[in-house]
């Protein structure tokens, strides 16, 4: 009877032995760290690996050091000038300090979501739709350092926040199109207007090059005659330019002057051998006093 007892004390003993065992040996992995109270004080934290702790009287609580990827619900914002938005945004964060985030917040990613929340809503609220659109990794930069500075006390620090989607009324849609054709037609015609002031200065500068030469636009109009001629189907009106056959001109004239000055010449040379009182010379014609014709003298 008696051993009987001592075997069901050692038994129970031994039972009581392992439950302690297990009780107090706890593993924590690479990412993990274990913040011990004993009888409710805070000791510190512990790990990563095996860590001991005492039997029912130290708690341990596991935090997680790796990033959390926090998805912040999309959020309706009014514009610094008056345009209705629906914003969504994620924020990574990571716990930098276990103890704090034990003792100085009771749920650090409920918190931490509520802050992102708010931040989002009041930085978005002071900021122009343009610059909404346009400058999001300034705003982003704003964010993450609002976030951060409030999330410190509880040894929380945010790296990152980004601008996911900004979604704004149909209407808005329309006349943000109807501006951006606007400076495409603006951005069209200046660029339009450069290339003629460019092509215009090229041009002046040939023209100052080929007036030093004439004989350069003349092969310079010939060469764009040449480049008409290559199509078979096209009709060319060619202006002879007054340039090309002026010596012809020059030289049909002074030819033409010279056969006058020699016809002039024999005329007066003949009438000079001609003897006076000739037949050359038409016979006086008398008149009648009744008006009729005479005969001849």
């Amino acid at each position: 009877m008696i051993v009987t007892i001592v075997v069901a004390v050692v038994a129970a003993l031994a039972v009581l032995g392992l439950v302690a065992a297990a009780a107090s040996v706890r593993i924590l992995r690479e990412y993990e760290r274990a913040v011990v109270f004993r009888l409710g004080r805070l000791i510190g934290e512990k790990g990563p690996g095996v860590v001991l702790l005492m039997p029912f009287v130290d708690r341990m609580v596991r935090v997680s050091l790796r990033t959390v990827t926090l998805q912040v619900p999309a959020q309706e914002v009014i514009t610094r000038d008056n345009v209705p938005a629906r914003v969504t945004a994620v924020a990574y964060f990571r716990v930098v300090d276990p103890d704090k985030s034990i003792v100085e917040i009771q749920d650090v990613l409920a918190g931490t979501s509520q802050i992102a929340q708010t931040t989002l809503r009041s930085v978005l609220g002071k900021a122009e739709l343009d610059t909404l659109l346009a400058e999001r990794e300034r705003l982003n930069e704003d964010l993450q350092h609002v976030i951060d500075d409030q999330t410190e006390p509880w040894g929380v620090k945010v790296t990152t926040v980004e601008i996911k989607d900004v979604e704004i009324p149909d209407s808005m849609q329309h006349a943000i199109a109807r501006q951006a054709e606007a400076e495409r037609e603006r951005r069209a015609k200046i660029i339009n207007a450069e290339g003629e002031f460019q092509a215009a200065e090229k041009l002046y500068q040939a023209a100052e090059i080929i007036s030093q030469n004439p004989a350069t636009l003349q092969l310079r109009y010939l060469q764009t005659l040449l480049e008409l001629g290559g199509d078979q189907n096209s009709v060319i009106v060619f202006p002879l330019p007054i340039d090309l056959i002026q010596s012809l001109v020059n030289s049909v004239g002074a030819k033409a002057d010279r056969a006058g000055a020699g016809t002039q010449h024999l005329n007066s040379e003949t009438s000079a051998s001609l003897p006076p009182g000739d037949g050359s010379a038409a016979p006086p014609v008398a008149a009648d006093a009744g008006g009729g014709s005479g005969s001849p003298a």
